[in-house]
């Protein structure tokens, strides 16, 4: 039998398992649809899907196409296996669909597959499929990972899930399709295939262990990540930041902090709506020791995962890279929360449960909308700016998010608002090493200098006179941080210095009326 064959074969027992997921899927395959139908709605709802670094990953792909037309100079494409999958899927789509439609297409396929990966995990972890935890997968779906656009990374956690629920059960049906998805997770970040092989190995290994044994595992494996907590305060070639959110704020809710402080209530009541959850549900569950052991190991994860994140760094620079991985500990919360679903998946359900997910679903999207749509006329903003420039300018952004939002990649809108028109010089990813665009000494269209990216958007690089002529787009408007003006920058001049009057235009002049 060739392997092919072996495939055919392979997914046509999945697909036959009795895997809840699956299950659900071939009994409920309009409810599905009705489901995903919904989910996607954010990504709809504007005429720009507001998602932080997304505008970046845009912008990059336009440069890739531009490198292999010629037409980049000091810029160049490497082949890498991992941290690239949604760049290169944004990249063909567009050479097809152009670059809005791919954006639609392509972003929206990323949400569907976290939704329904972290739906079929949980399903795994149950053994039913749990509807009732929807409106909360959906929540997450859209939280603190997503808004940031660490579009990889969050791609690569979806893959991971779908791998883990095939492959949870240990019983070795579906292996290959597990082992597909694994690969895909690794191909689009390596954070999620390295969750994906540690949770494997943990779960194989507990499995085999009961007693005294299996809590030596556990208590190896909060070891190994003090162990390594340790060996990085105490190696100085790497430069590290400590500096994140209190350990108690990390147990995967903090997904929902995004634009205010409005949504940090959001946040605490998600909290005691989970711990109600837990806590009623193992009381019911006291004479159902069945139900109770599904709990454990995904309980055992929880809590390694919710020590990863109080004991690593919340940013680092590796000594073979040019830029930072920022942001480790807030990302990693986003697999907190979703085996804090999958603890909770293993309960019956209540109708008070679905009630409250969907309430407190209800809020989170009405927050979402308004703050994404502000975000949408800013960009609107930012197009009419530029529509001003002549082609080929370079810029850079040093526009800031308003001081109580938790996130803050907005100005990576005009890299998405130059797309065919100018070019962001601040631009990180090529100067970092870390994706597959990179750039030469010497480049007119990007510094390549990570250090140097980051002093220009940050307000305090000093414009040299071998660099080439430069515009910063900045906000101007006191009344309204949405309105943006450009500014030539001369020699010695800093990036986010105070601007004179008389070179400073009215914002009216600059600006676009918001959308209706």
């Amino acid at each position: 039998m060739g392997p092919l064959q072996d495939i055919r074969e392979t997914w046509a027992r999945f697909w036959n398992d009795d895997n809840p997921a699956v299950a659900f899927l071939h009994a409920r395959r309009r409810l599905m649809l009705a489901i995903s139908a919904i989910v996607l709605v954010p990504c709809f709802w504007h005429a720009r899907i507001e998602t932080g670094d997304l505008g970046s990953h845009v912008y990059n792909a336009w440069l890739a196409r531009l490198i292999a037309k010629g037409q980049a100079p000091g810029l160049y494409i490497v082949h890498q296996w991992n941290n690239m999958l949604f760049d290169v899927a944004l990249l063909h789509t567009a050479n097809i669909l152009g670059f809005v439609a791919a954006q639609k297409i392509v972003v929206s396929a990323c949400v569907l597959v976290f939704f329904w990966g972290v739906f079929a995990l949980a399903s795994a972890v149950s053994g039913r499929a749990p509807l009732f935890l929807t409106p909360a997968i959906a929540i997450l779906a859209y939280g603190y990972s997503f808004e940031m656009g660490f579009l990889n990374y969050y791609l690569s956690i979806g893959l991971a899930c779908f791998s883990l629920a095939l492959l949870w059960s240990g019983k070795g049906r579906g292996w290959i399709s597990g082992l597909v998805f694994a690969l895909l997770a690794f191909m689009a970040h390596p954070i999620g295939f390295a969750w994906l092989a540690g949770t494997l190995a943990y779960i194989t290994l507990r499995r085999k262990l009961n007693g005294v044994w299996g809590a030596a595992l556990f208590a190896v494996a909060l070891a190994g990540i003090y162990g390594v907590h340790w060996y990085l305060q105490h190696r100085t070639q790497f430069e590290i930041d400590w500096e994140k959110m209190p350990f108690y704020q990390a147990n995967g809710t903090d997904q929902l902090v995004l634009f205010g402080d409005r949504y940090v209530c959001l946040a605490w009541a998600a909290l005691i709506l989970g711990m109600a959850s837990f806590v009623f549900g193992v009381a019911a569950a006291q004479k159902e020791k069945d139900t109770l052991k599904l709990t454990v190991i995904p309980l055992e994860l929880y809590a390694i995962l919710f020590c990863a994140t109080a004991l690593l760094p919340e940013n680092l620079r590796p000594p073979m890279f040019a830029g930072w991985i920022g942001l480790l500990a807030s990302r990693l919360t986003t697999i907190s929360a979703i085996l804090g679903l999958c603890v909770l998946a293993c309960f019956p359900a209540r109708k008070w449960h679905l009630a409250g997910y969907a309430a407190l679903a209800l809020a989170f999207f009405a927050f979402l909308y308004q703050d994404t749509r502000v975000l949408n006329r800013m960009e609107s903003n930012v197009e009419a700016v530029l529509r001003g420039l002549p082609y080929g300018t370079r810029v850079i952004p040093t526009i800031q998010a308003p001081q109580e939002w938790r996130i803050q990649f907005i100005g990576h809108v005009v890299d998405r608002a130059c797309i065919g028109h100018c070019f962001t010089y601040s631009n990180y990813e090529p100067s970092s090493g870390q994706f597959r665009v990179r750039v030469r000494k010497g480049s007119p269209l990007a510094t390549d200098s990570a250090n140097d990216a980051e002093d220009m958007e940050g307000g305090s690089y000093e414009v040299q006179d071998t660099d080439p002529p430069l515009t910063r787009i900045y906000q101007c408007d006191p009344a309204d941080w949405t309105n943006l003006c450009s500014h030539q920058l001369v020699e010695g001049e800093t990036t986010g210095g105070a601007i004179p009057p008389e070179r400073n235009p009215p914002p009216a002049a600059q600006s676009a009326p918001a959308p209706k």
